[in-house]
């Protein structure tokens, strides 16, 4: 393993293949999956699977992406932490953070009463990053990017 980054229970981040350059981001390590707002979603069944259209809103009450479009990798139940169980699409997404860039799987869901557009689960985290929770956005934004699995 190589040495792991500790960042604070909040920090900014960019999903480059979504053409998202900046987020915040709450990093939830008791969270098991990772969770994007969406303002909406619509599905698309092609020969190659299913793929999926839709918008993220990058600040809480401002401007929204460039409507995004990816291959989902599935739809499964998550519970939140309110015990409450939906049924989310997941894709697989580029993630730029603390100079790292990797892919992780995210699931579309609305998150408008949250502070946060974009919860980072543990899954997400594991080997790349220790979570300070005396910390918050610990990370400079533009640092170097450097490739990681």
């Amino acid at each position: 393993m190589t040495d792991v980054i500790t960042l604070g229970w909040r920090e900014r981040l960019a999903l480059p293949s979504l053409g998202v350059p900046v987020l915040k981001a709450k990093l939830d390590t008791g969270a098991r999956s990772s969770s994007l707002h969406v303002e909406w979603l619509e599905v698309d069944e092609r020969a190659d699977g299913t793929w999926l259209r839709f918008q993220v809103r990058v600040t809480r009450k401002g401007a929204l992406s460039e409507p995004c479009e990816a291959r989902a990798t599935g739809r499964r139940s998550v519970t939140d932490s309110g015990g409450h169980t939906t049924t989310r699409w997941f894709i697989l997404t580029e993630i730029e953070l603390a100079g790292h860039r990797f892919m992780a799987e995210v699931n579309l869901t609305d998150r408008r009463h949250m502070l946060f557009p974009l919860l980072l689960g543990r899954t997400a985290l594991l080997g790349r990053f220790a979570v300070d929770p005396s910390l918050s956005y610990s990370q400079t934004p533009r640092r170097a990017v450097r490739e990681s699995s």
